[in-house]
């Protein structure tokens, strides 16, 4: 969804589940999506640059509900708060438990696992809200520290 049409997308999308529009709601999309990827404390900061008045108790109200309506979506990405993003694309997270880097790999990459866990487990993989941790390529081949 393109910047110019997701407040009318929005305000659709609301209008739809018999919810209106506020200018908080509009206010944690756009945070979200200037961010990237990124957790309730620092979308709330966000907002509170031009809304000082909104606390982090109505973001995250405001991110359960959009993330409820499909407009948003939460990942862990670790121990701390989710993270939250509006990419449309589906994509599997890679966090380096070394250095904090987050890449993002397509979903179809753990098709053979989701099929194996249906086909033996009964157990249907959704994939679009995993992280899973493990060492980047950087820090593969960095030197080692002397301990």
């Amino acid at each position: 969804m393109d910047t110019a049409s997701a407040p009318k997308a929005l305000r659709k999308t609301l209008h739809e589940r018999g919810l209106r529009m506020t200018p908080q709601r509009q206010l944690v999309l756009d945070a979200v999506r200037e961010l990237g990827h990124a957790t309730p404390e620092q979308i709330c900061q966000r907002v509170q640059v031009t809304a000082p008045t909104v606390n982090i108790t109505t973001v995250y109200r405001t991110l359960d509900l959009l993330d409820r309506l499909g407009l948003v979506r939460h990942t862990h990405l670790g121990h701390g708060a989710p993270s939250y993003s509006v990419d449309a694309h589906e994509h599997v997270h890679l966090v380096c438990h070394r250095c904090g880097r987050v890449d993002e790999v397509p979903c179809d990459l753990l098709s053979p696992l989701g099929g194996t866990l249906r086909d033996e487990y009964g157990f249907e993989l959704d994939a679009s809200h995993l992280a899973l941790s493990g060492t980047c390529r950087e820090c593969l081949s960095a030197p080692k520290e002397s301990e």
